[in-house]
């Protein structure tokens, strides 16, 4: 949940959670979001006003706790009356949405939840905004430089690093990244990795 706003995210077991985009979206660690994307609009499913999400959370089936939804940047509230994963999307219903044309009108807007309604993350697994902005440290004792952002591969996220001197990019696996304990991240370079 940004599993981006990813999202996300003491030692980690290399289990970030966040949202799936594959969005660029700079943020500060310090900085706490109000809401986290659960996913985006597809398109209408059926007649019925359901939608079609693409999803942004590693637990969608946290859905069936959650009351209200977020829609777009505005992040207007609906009440969530149902949610149930259909293949590779997730199938959700919402007030006020009672058609198939009401439910394209939705089409490419984010649906959140309020971040006070997110899952509660295992110790050791944190969401992408709680990793973005931390500083990285090698197991030499080098800085690194800053993470500024997270990829999604689908194997395992990558970890940029900004620096004076460019960019480095760092597997999120258990080789690489050691420990992260808020503001920083211990990481070792295997070869290759400079």
């Amino acid at each position: 949940m940004a599993l981006h706003n990813v999202i996300a995210p003491a030692p980690m077991s290399v289990e970030t959670k966040t949202n799936k985009a594959r969005r660029r979206e700079p943020q500060t660690a310090s900085r706490e979001p109000q809401f986290m994307a659960v996913g985006k609009v597809l398109r209408p499913q059926g007649v019925r006003g359901e939608l079609r999400l693409e999803i942004h959370t590693g637990y969608p089936g946290h859905l069936a706790d959650v009351d209200t939804v977020y829609i777009g940047e505005s992040h207007l509230p609906r009440r969530l009356q149902s949610s149930r994963q259909h293949q590779k999307t997730l199938l959700i219903k919402i007030e006020g949405c009672e058609d198939r044309t009401q439910a394209d009108a939705l089409r490419g807007q984010l649906i959140s939840v309020a971040a006070t309604d997110a899952v509660s993350l295992k110790p050791g697994q944190f969401f992408h905004h709680q990793i973005i902005g931390l500083n990285v440290v090698g197991d030499d004792g080098e800085l690194l430089g800053v993470v500024s952002e997270i990829l999604q591969t689908g194997s395992n996220d990558v970890y940029v690093v900004k620096n004076s001197t460019g960019e480095l990019l760092l597997p999120a696996i258990q080789s690489v990244i050691l420990k992260i304990e808020p503001p920083q991240i211990t990481v070792h370079l295997i070869e290759g990795l400079r």
